[in-house]
């Protein structure tokens, strides 16, 4: 598509010929512009898509267009869709489409398997890849507002032309280095429903349950979902709705009455009679009264073992050493409190011990543990060795 006249599309047979164009290659780049500040949902506003030879905008708020046949065109699962720090965009097409349209390929995971960096910015990584400066002056500009200035049109289309080009250098890179398979491993995370579920029941999984009792989780859990289904009625984030940390002390103080709730510290002054709060203290009450209805599954209770002295900071110097080595990002292999529980002598559930991170880090790590291998420190190096015997 020609970008001599750069405009959104807002008629149908554009939008018809732009998909049937980006139908025919086997990756499709896209992005978004969205507005999310007030609301509970995210309202799209701008889409943005490129695959090679062809890049255009969409323009979701265009009276009378019907977006459906590009979202048909992405939910098919025969091309990958390539994003930056996707989890946004795929929660906005997850919603629209009733699932995350895989395969995706996040640009911002992948450089961490090319030693680029932990959560690089977007346009850290195109200065990187391709040597070209984005100019990041449109990115918090109020895209729900019509005309969009040419300004912002220009930074919208580079988001996914300068993607798509970085796209192709480390898609060649990671070939190279005979590690698609291990951003695979971390995408299949992205294209995991569940990531996405906004359901009451489920709200619970968004915060800690900071202690495993029946009667904290049970309130806990009331008041996460009473919060979910409320922000949704009022289309408010969250947070405008009820804060985490009021959640927290609700569960702790577990209040019956109006007058309870004034007294907690996080709860604003007068919230329970507000609009806001219709319905909790009746789901509080309810939970309190009957906690083995609302309580969530709690986490066994282990004893754990004594961490060795010196071992978590043996491990973290490994990881370093054969991350440098690599030349990947730690956090792609192991995180702090997966260091901390190797360090105890666990290994279930840790990634580490798995598949390429296993034979890079994991199985060192045992050795480490064991004795089976030693570190030294020479002329300001790190050396890994094996032991005798």
């Amino acid at each position: 598509m020609s970008t001599e006249i750069l405009r959104p599309i807002t008629d149908q047979d554009e939008l018809a010929e732009f998909c049937d164009a980006l139908s025919k290659h086997e990756f499709i780049c896209v992005d978004t512009e969205f507005h999310r500040e007030t609301t509970y949902w995210p309202e799209l506003c701008l889409i943005q898509a490129a695959a090679p030879g062809v890049e255009g905008l969409i323009d979701p708020l265009a009276e009378d267009l019907d977006i459906g046949v590009f979202l048909n065109l992405i939910a098919e699962e025969s091309r990958v869709k390539v994003f930056h720090a996707a989890r946004q965009d795929i929660e906005i097409f997850n919603r629209l489409i009733g699932y995350p349209p895989g395969p995706i390929f996040d640009s911002q995971i992948a450089a961490m398997a090319l030693g680029f960096g932990d959560s690089i910015s977007y346009d850290n990584l195109i200065q990187r890849v391709i040597s070209v400066k984005v100019d990041k002056s449109s990115q918090f500009t109020d895209w729900t507002r019509r005309p969009l200035s040419d300004k912002q049109l220009t930074y919208a289309l580079g988001d996914v032309t300068h993607l798509r080009d970085a796209y192709l250098i480390m898609r060649e890179q990671l070939i190279e280095k005979e590690r698609m398979n291990w951003v695979r491993d971390e995408m299949e995370h992205l294209e995991d429903p569940a990531l996405y579920d906004t359901s009451a029941e489920n709200a619970w999984q968004r915060l800690k349950i900071r202690k495993p009792r029946e009667d904290y989780a049970a309130v806990l859990a009331a008041v996460a979902g009473w919060r979910e289904t409320r922000a949704k009625d009022l289309d408010k984030p969250r947070r405008r709705v009820l804060k985490d940390d009021a959640i927290y002390e609700i569960a702790e103080q577990k209040p019956r009455d109006a007058n309870a709730y004034d007294r907690l510290r996080a709860v604003p002054k007068g919230f329970i009679k507000s609009r806001h709060a219709e319905g909790l203290i009746e789901a509080v009450n309810a939970a309190i009264d009957a906690p083995k209805d609302f309580a969530p599954p709690l986490p066994v209770r282990k004893h754990n073992a004594q961490t060795p002295a010196g071992a978590p900071e043996l491990l973290k110097v490994l990881l370093k050493y054969v991350c440098e080595e690599a030349d990947v990002v730690p956090r792609l292999i192991a995180n702090a409190a997966d260091i901390e529980r190797i360090a105890r002598g666990e290994t279930e559930g840790i990634a580490a011990f798995t598949g390429w991170r296993n034979d890079l880090f994991g199985a060192k790590a045992k050795g480490l543990l064991s004795g089976a291998l030693a570190i030294s420190f020479e002329d300001g190096q790190v050396r890994l060795f094996e032991t005798k015997g």
